[in-house]
């Protein structure tokens, strides 16, 4: 059985991959196919070896995979409870494993929609590249302030950026960020998707950290999220915490 989840706009097939062959669901053609036919994101499985409360695997529309998710990381957490599956800590923390190392997770509201709020990895390094900021927040990130990013034409401004030999060899996702009174609004065109999202975890949390305050973000469907964390020294970020919705829209054929 296949789920559609959301997070803030953000949409992914996600399998539960705890019984059963489902193997054929990480094969690229399959993958690929799966995305379109559903329009999403992305693509999660759901298994449950020892050591942590789940494993997350998470892949693009392309097939390609090997990078965390973090909307994603919030509706896995949000599936798993939909599951009935319980967390191991007393304290309800979930704890699981994503492409890019451990994560802790915790709902705060349920049951539909959820918010969730993820702990996402600590980041090393802010560079300053061309006219903004690059770092990697679980996938790698070009943060750039502008104004009125509504009127951006994404494929004309982000999609070069994508592609730009300043983040050789797999390139990077490319946000525009604008300050407003309320806090931040994103645009985000994520690579593997190779165009722009309703919403991006990892991008949302890659403004919050090149704007250097915890701060709320919006993303283009309109919904707010959160992004905490501690700064540890002049480049490095810790404690860095993501929150916002989940929310599953239908079960699928």
């Amino acid at each position: 059985m296949l789920y559609k989840f959301t997070g803030a706009g953000n949409n992914f097939v996600v399998i539960d991959g705890r019984k059963g062959d489902v193997s054929e669901y990480r094969q690229v053609p399959r993958i690929q196919e799966l995305c379109a036919k559903y329009e999403t994101d992305g693509l999660m499985i759901l298994t449950t070896p020892g050591g942590a409360d789940f494993v997350m695997d998470f892949f693009n529309p392309d097939g390609s995979g090997g990078m965390m998710c973090g909307n994603g990381g919030r509706c896995i957490t949000a599936f798993a409870d939909y599951l009935g599956l319980k967390p191991a800590a007393a304290d309800g923390t979930w704890h699981f494993i994503a492409p890019d190392g451990p994560h802790e997770a915790k709902i705060l509201d349920g049951p539909n929609p959820w918010t969730v709020r993820l702990k996402m990895i600590d980041v090393q390094g802010v560079t300053p590249v061309k006219n903004g900021y690059f770092l990697n927040t679980g996938t790698r990130h070009y943060v750039e302030f502008r104004d009125h990013v509504d009127c951006i034409d994404m494929e004309k401004e982000a999609k070069p950026l994508r592609w730009d030999p300043a983040f050789k060899p797999e390139g990077t996702n490319v946000n525009f960020v604008e300050r407003t009174a309320e806090g931040l609004k994103v645009r985000t065109f994520e690579k593997g998707v190779e165009g722009e999202t309703l919403a991006c975890g990892t991008g949302i949390t890659a403004c919050a950290i090149a704007f250097g305050a915890p701060t709320r973000l919006q993303c283009r469907r309109g919904d707010w999220l959160s992004v905490e964390f501690k700064k540890d020294g002049p480049e490095r970020f810790t404690d860095v915490f993501l929150t916002g919705p989940a929310e599953l829209v239908e079960i699928l054929p």
